[in-house]
């Protein structure tokens, strides 16, 4: 079975109030081709289709005619789960119509993928969290974790515990059994798979991702995934990376376009998996066209700004502009560089002085009150102060310290 794993579209999405729709459009008319291509069987796509609960409707527009697409009139399957920017009730209502289609659509954890008929493949077998799919002579196991919220997690188990019991267990803990509940369904001779919309631990965010962890309460342990599962999908980080501890077997394919400043550094990708029933995956990692990129240009001088839009006036890129200056960065000289060089979303003044004196800070805090103290009375006097000066001064502050630690004390007792 070949898979084409994607996630966090997050169709209609701003960036500082320009619109990356025609962006999107040609990432989804690129991505089409690629399926074809590849001659995908199964493309999931692992949460944020929309980048927010009420899409504009181009956006809504721009997604069904690409899954239309990569439907090709059933003969191929789409699975869809929604992630923490999606609605997941007006993500799924189309779900009826899309059947035909060979589309899966499901909003929550709880979610069931109904059995029969998808375009030209079958379900035939499901229930909470996880389906049978039969393409061709091949069977999957899938088990679909759409963002479990920490209500919709706890609807979805169920145990003997006292309720004392369960709050004390984590949601990492929560999420884990959820997961070995599920892996149950998965058997030796069919291809087991995983997707799911979370934040896994010691992963690298990349800045644009809205967060879904509250103190830490929803970051989840890699070891959560379950053994059996030959390939795990995920969804919400933005950069495409491999979760570690996994044997490569977990992914983020991360977002397709450059959400941020900074991602700009890093490739966008898809992974293209190849697997079959008891065997490891094989994963190709596609990359992905830069349609506008974003750039950070540094300039030492107002001038030096001028030139460097003047130069690059006609080139399609978003730019974030750093200017050094002793001055303030005027109205008129901000309005002069946009007028050149459109798509600058920012213009950052960068105060030389004041890099210097917050260098200067830092060096004074890591150094003894000794060192200081010698060094400011060498500065001012013009040479070493007196060993009793010295002896009394840190004597006082001895003794500063050593009341301030008492009231605190005090404080405390009381």
């Amino acid at each position: 079975m070949r898979i084409l794993h994607t996630s966090d579209w997050h169709l209609g999405k701003y960036l500082d109030g320009n619109s990356r729709l025609w962006e999107q459009e040609r990432f989804l008319e690129d991505f089409v081709k690629l399926v074809e291509e590849k001659k995908v069987d199964l493309v999931i796509i692992a949460g944020d289709i929309y980048d927010t609960a009420n899409p504009p409707a181009k956006a809504e527009q721009l997604f069904y005619d690409t899954l239309k697409k990569l439907s090709r009139d059933g003969e191929r399957v789409t699975l869809v789960i929604a992630g923490n920017h999606d609605s997941p009730e007006r993500l799924v209502a189309a779900g009826p119509l899309a059947r035909e289609h060979g589309i899966i659509m499901l909003g929550t954890p709880k979610a069931i993928a109904q059995t029969g008929t998808y375009g030209k493949h079958k379900i035939t077998e499901s229930g909470e969290g996880y389906f049978k799919l039969q393409i061709g002579e091949e069977q999957a196991v899938i088990v679909t974790i759409p963002f479990p919220s920490e209500k919709r997690l706890e609807e979805m188990i169920y145990t003997e515990m006292s309720e004392e019991e369960e709050k004390l267990k984590s949601y990492g803990e929560r999420l884990k059994q959820l997961m070995d509940s599920l892996a149950v369904h998965y058997q030796e001779d069919t291809i087991n798979l995983l997707t799911a919309h979370l934040f896994v631990a010691w992963i690298e965010e990349s800045g644009s991702e809205r967060s879904i962890s509250l103190g830490g309460s929803y970051i989840v342990d890699s070891k959560c995934f379950p053994k059996q599962a030959q390939y795990i999908a995920l969804g919400h980080i933005h950069r495409p990376q491999i979760v570690p501890g996994t044997e490569k077997r977990a992914r983020y394919a991360g977002a397709p376009l450059h959400y941020h400043k900074g991602e700009a550094a890093f490739q966008k990708k898809v992974f293209l998996v190849e697997v079959q029933a008891g065997e490891p995956c094989q994963v190709e990692e596609i990359p992905l066209n830069t349609y506008k990129p974003i750039e950070i240009w540094k300039c030492n001088a107002f001038e030096e700004a001028v030139r460097k839009c003047m130069e690059n006036s006609n080139r399609q890129c978003w730019v974030y502009l750093e200017i050094k200056t002793e001055t303030f960065i005027t109205e008129q000289e901000i309005k002069q560089l946009k007028s050149i060089k459109d798509d600058i979303l920012e213009i950052i003044p960068i105060f030389p002085r004041l890099e210097t004196a917050s260098e200067e800070a830092l060096n004074f805090a890591e150094k003894p009150f000794e060192e200081v103290f010698r060094e400011f009375f060498i500065r001012e006097k013009g040479g070493e102060p007196e060993p009793e000066l010295v002896e009394l001064l840190l004597k006082i502050v001895s003794e500063e310290d050593e009341d301030e630690a008492a009231c605190i004390k005090n404080k405390g007792n009381k």
